[in-house]
């Protein structure tokens, strides 16, 4: 009973992680799969210990990949305790989740258990199967403007609910269904259309009468996920397809040959007919298959996105993406030769890239997105975790594939007649192996995901489950518990239930911490507040900390300006403990000290006291010297000195802070040499201090190098 309680719990977790996902939460898709992954390997590490109690002995199998999954733990390890945010590291990235040492002990929980107990895999990759139709029929609707997620989520049968200002929530464009973005689809679909066309070769060899509804279902999925892919328009994902194709022919024709052309015809209707109807978002591919061919419009909803880089003056100014994963990626290496050893800490690349973060990155459309991966999970890995982070990662690569690849050449180097099982497994392998091989290649361009890190560490598992562990039985004690049995099993249960419960709390804090977002985007920081500290009294967590103070300054103003001092003074103590509190524990998150000095600017509104924004002041220099290239910190520098200026009462100190002001905003564009707003608040500060002519000049240039039809702009000129 405890195997097929097991067996199920694991089919739980693969059918339903790629599936589940809540509006009620911070982040809608991830969050929820790791919470889901926590719940899912804390059951199954009770049930397997419960296995070993009865059993009165260890069940744990020894593997070729031993060392280098404990090489990598312990890399991940010495990385968090050297960590520059501890607690980053522990949980992941807040907002990613993924990737933070809990849960990739997680993932090693999840493998061993799966290796150890008496799992049936082909069950278990047809579960993966089922999962992924339902996750491709969630994301065909939406690619024709009706997504379902706004059904469920709105009410509304259409794609009203994602911003359409971002191409990455443009389902109409860019697929993402229940995976969160469409290179998480593309990576997640990939590795389950290799796992298909192993059934696909299986319902060949089956030789299932030709009138059989049931003959056609494979092909039908196939040619459903490849679509879907090609409506990610994720080119990492595509490629990986490809790739994994040639690899796979390229063995068939090689060592298996039964039903080769059949089977090349096959794939190629799956693969090439999609790719006329829907082509594939690369630009340069689809103008050699642009033949006009079109059915029922598709070309209205699948066209090409131009992503190029447009001129100052356009007013889409949309980077390329690959052009930005560059200057990330050398931003990465460059954080890794910084910190070669163990990196920054893992999970920590939103904080640590701001160190080293390219000028260049402030050209781009996306020069103001906060960056929490490298884009390349190996840059990734270096940056975080250092080369010895990296090495043991690429380690548990090489092993894992050396591994298989010397096993299979052996029996083909021995000439001997395989067994239809032996063959049958092998063919699992090869496609298993090629599976694998997608998520190398999509995370070279991007990053692992939970449904993707899952799959890293569990593909193993399936192939050394199905080809070196079969099931075994284990004989059960009739003999009842012994005192230190009932001892260990009652540590077991209170430990199971902790870490339930544990994770039920984390569950609801941000369902708060969520509402409290939601709330503050609306400007209503009162209610905010409130579900910030909701989420604060359930979870201590840097995150919540930061927002409740930054929402409690805010209202410090606005009790001040309702004439109730006393009220803004106590509510701004308040808001400044937190603050002092995250920051002097994480000194090195620019996050924290930009909370500081927005805060500050509010104390200011409370006390008028020139102190207030001299700490703020203080707090963006702190902020400058870990994030040398951003415009926003001398352009808010600039803001306060000007504050300071009109504050000031003799000449003196106005001249110093005018200087100043002018100084940072010189610094700002410098920075950003095609920052509007930094334009266009020089003009106002030239203005303000009198050089007409040199204000007249700037906006002038706004009008010529940006919009010539800017109100703002021209307002202020006429004002001049």
């Amino acid at each position: 009973m405890i195997d097929q309680i097991i067996f199920f719990l694991y089919k739980a977790l693969f059918f339903i992680t790629p599936l589940i996902m809540t509006k009620s939460t911070s982040e809608l898709f991830e969050f929820n799969k790791m919470i889901f992954i926590y719940i899912s390997t804390v059951l199954i590490a009770f049930f397997w210990f419960l296995k070993m109690i009865i059993n009165r002995k260890i069940i744990l199998k020894k593997t070729f990949l031993d060392i280098p999954i404990l090489t990598f733990f312990l890399s991940q390890l010495i990385s968090t305790i050297n960590s520059m945010d501890v607690h980053t590291s522990i949980f992941g990235y807040y907002g990613r989740f993924n990737g933070g040492l809990l849960s990739t002990t997680c993932y090693i929980v999840l493998y061993y258990a799966f290796i150890s107990n008496n799992i049936d895999v082909k069950k278990i990759l047809k579960t993966i199967i089922t999962s992924s139709l339902l996750v491709i029929f969630w994301a065909i609707p939406g690619h024709f403007g009706h997504d379902l997620t706004c059904l469920v989520f709105s009410g509304q049968f259409n794609n009203s609910c994602w911003d359409n200002s971002v191409l990455a929530f443009r389902p109409d464009l860019r697929a993402f269904s229940t995976l969160g973005q469409p290179n998480w689809l593309g990576a997640y679909l990939a590795v389950a259309f290799f796992i298909g066309i192993y059934y696909l070769i299986k319902n060949e060899e089956l030789k299932i009468k030709n009138n059989s509804w049931q003959r056609f279902l494979i092909p039908i999925y196939l040619f459903l996920n490849f679509s879907v892919i090609l409506f990610s328009r994720s080119r990492s994902a595509i490629i990986a397809v490809i790739v994994g194709l040639v690899l796979f022919f390229g063995y068939y024709y090689f060592f298996v040959k039964n039903y080769f052309k059949r089977l090349i015809f096959i794939l190629l209707i799956i693969t090439v007919v999609p790719i006329l109807f829907f082509k594939t978002g690369i630009e340069k591919v689809d103008k050699i298959l642009n033949f006009q061919f079109s059915v029922f419009n598709f070309q209205n909803n699948t066209q090409s996105v131009n992503r190029n880089p447009q001129p100052v003056n356009s007013q889409i100014n949309i980077t390329e993406s690959f052009d930005i994963r560059k200057i990330v990626w050398d931003g990465a290496w460059k954080l890794g030769l910084k910190y070669p050893l163990f990196g920054t800490g893992v999970e920590t690349f939103a904080y640590s890239y701001n160190f080293v973060r390219p000028i260049a990155h402030n050209l781009t459309s996306e020069w103001d997105y906060v960056y929490n991966k490298a884009h390349n999970e190996y840059l990734n890995y270096l940056a975080t975790t250092g080369f010895i982070g990296l090495g043991a990662y690429l380690l548990i690569i090489f092993i894992f594939q050396f591994s298989i690849y010397n096993q299979i050449l052996k029996i083909k180097n021995l000439k001997l007649k395989i067994k239809e099982d032996q063959s049958n497994k092998q063919l699992l392998t090869i496609l298993l192996v090629i599976a694998y091989i997608t998520i190398l290649i999509t995370n070279f361009f991007g990053f692992s995901t939970t449904t993707i890190q899952l799959f890293f560490f569990m593909i193993p598992a399936f192939i050394i489950t199905s080809t070196i562990f079969p099931p075994q039985d284990h004989d059960l004690s009739s003999a009842k518990f012994s005192l230190l049995q009932k001892f260990i099993f009652f540590i077991l249960l209170l430990l199971t239930i902790y870490f339930l419960f544990s994770t039920a709390v984390y569950y609801l804090a941000d369902v708060n911490y969520s509402y409290g977002s939601k709330y503050a985007k609306v400007s209503d920081q009162q209610q905010a507040a409130q579900y910030f500290e909701k989420a604060l009294s359930l979870r201590q967590d840097p995150v919540y900390e930061d927002r409740f103070s930054s929402s409690l300054a805010y209202l410090s103003a606005v009790s001040s300006l309702q004439d109730q001092k006393e009220l803004g003074k106590q509510i701004a103590a308040m808001s400044d403990s937190y603050n002092r509190k995250t920051v002097q524990k994480y000194p090195k998150n620019v996050f924290y000290w930009k909370t500081r000095a927005k805060n500050m600017y509010y104390f200011y509104q409370v006390t008028e006291n020139d102190n207030e924004l001299l700490q703020g002041v203080e707090a963006l220099k702190t902020a400058r010297n870990l994030y040398p290239t951003d415009p926003k910190i001398p352009y808010t520098l600039s803001l306060y000195y000007s504050t300071l200026y009109d504050a000031a009462e003799n000449n003196t100190d106005k001249q110093v802070w005018q200087n100043s002001s002018l100084d940072e905003i010189n610094n700002t564009i410098k920075l950003k040499s095609n920052y509007r707003e930094a334009y266009l608040f020089k003009g106002q500060l030239l203005k303000k201090y009198g050089y007409i002519d040199e204000a007249k000049k700037v906006l002038e240039f706004m009008l010529k190098n940006f919009d010539a039809k800017d109100s703002e702009v021209i307002n202020e000129l006429n004002s001049l």
